[in-house]
């Protein structure tokens, strides 16, 4: 590979400036120029590929190839061969030899994504490699020796997988020298509106539209107020939705269940057309407009109040007493900070 590697684009999404993605940050940094196999822990949707990529991006093999290999989209009958390669004729259809993900990842990085998923028969073969440093092809006896550095990924338990014996405990030993622990986007509540705003310009320009999107108060607060089971994924998907069927540079809605039917109420509704008449409708936008926006408003910084009065101000104390992380709650005194503490009328 030239010196002019050129990055996945997708890693312009690794942006945060909480506390909790600073943190993984640092320790991703830390431990990628050490020559040793990776775990990343995380929920669906938290980024672990574009961790694993920029580990080895960080690493002293960032010339080398970064192969990467979903192990949940196999069956296992077919994982072996695509991990180690065949040779002609060692199995019905096998016409050719083939190298595997290991040949093709050699003086570089492995990334396995759902390594939980692996069958026993394989990771024998994987815990040879990474013991001895090589293997033999499906239908060979030869041995071939590479020089690969395996980072895995999983949301499993395998640790759990390891007491059941689904997961062989040497392999789980020799992989685990460093574990990292993805943060959830729930915890890293002064991200959701930075990425917010990434994922909106972003689909802004695809859509070929000269003015930047903004997010209303209210939006914002439903977006930083939310969930987000399906973290980093689950959150593109809802404001690139919402840019799109957005009419102006302003968003006011974000629309976070896409299955919910619009048909399923209606109430205060033209039963022909399953659409609000125009009276309502228009009564309604308004009254959402004006009270919807400051009655959530005023909810957040009265309880704001009375948690910093109940802590004696003391702000962390007062984010667990809301069931809000650090980053969360400094979100929020960014946001009615003076409000809160009086220096500014509602």
């Amino acid at each position: 590979m030239s010196n002019d590697t050129v990055f996945p684009s997708s890693r312009s999404e690794a942006l945060g400036q909480s506390e909790a993605f600073l943190d993984f940050q640092e320790r991703l940094s830390r431990v990628a120029p050490v020559d040793r196999p990776v775990l990343l822990l995380g929920e669906r949707g938290t980024g672990k590929e574009l961790a694993a990529s920029r580990l080895h991006f960080l690493s002293r093999r960032w010339q080398g190839p970064f192969i990467t290999l979903n192990c949940a989209t196999l069956a296992p009958s077919l994982i072996e061969a695509e991990l180690f390669g065949y040779e002609k004729g060692a199995f019905t259809g096998a016409e050719r030899r083939r190298t595997g993900r290991f040949e093709a990842a050699d003086g570089g990085t492995l990334f396995l994504d759902e390594i939980g998923s692996i069958p026993m028969e394989a990771q024998e073969k994987i815990l040879r490699v990474v013991e001895y440093g090589s293997f033999e092809r499906v239908g060979s006896s030869a041995p071939v020796e590479v020089d690969v550095r395996i980072v895995g990924a999983t949301n499993a338990d395998l640790v759990a997988l390891a007491e059941r014996e689904d997961f062989k405990r040497d392999l789980l030993d020799r992989l685990s020298f460093e574990v990292l622990f993805l943060p959830p986007l729930r915890a890293r509540g002064e991200d959701i509106m930075l990425l917010a705003n990434h994922f909106a310009t972003r689909m802004s320009y695809e859509l070929g539209r000269n003015e930047m999107p903004v997010f209303s108060r209210a939006a914002s607060a439903a977006l930083e107020g939310y969930i987000w089971k399906g973290n980093i994924r689950e959150l593109k998907n809802v404001v690139e939705r919402a840019v799109y069927r957005s009419d102006s540079g302003e968003i006011d809605e974000v629309v976070f269940d896409p299955f919910v039917s619009p048909y399923s109420v209606l109430s205060g509704t033209d039963v022909k057309s399953a659409k609000p008449s125009e009276s309502v409708k228009s009564a309604r936008d308004e009254k959402s407009a004006v009270s919807l926006d400051r009655a959530v408003a005023e909810l957040e910084i009265s309880m704001l109040r009375e948690a910093l009065a109940a802590s004696r101000h003391n702000q962390r104390k007062a984010a667990s007493r809301l069931g809000l992380t650090y980053d969360q709650f400094r979100g929020k005194m960014r946001k009615y900070g003076e409000i809160v503490l009086g220096k500014k009328e509602s």
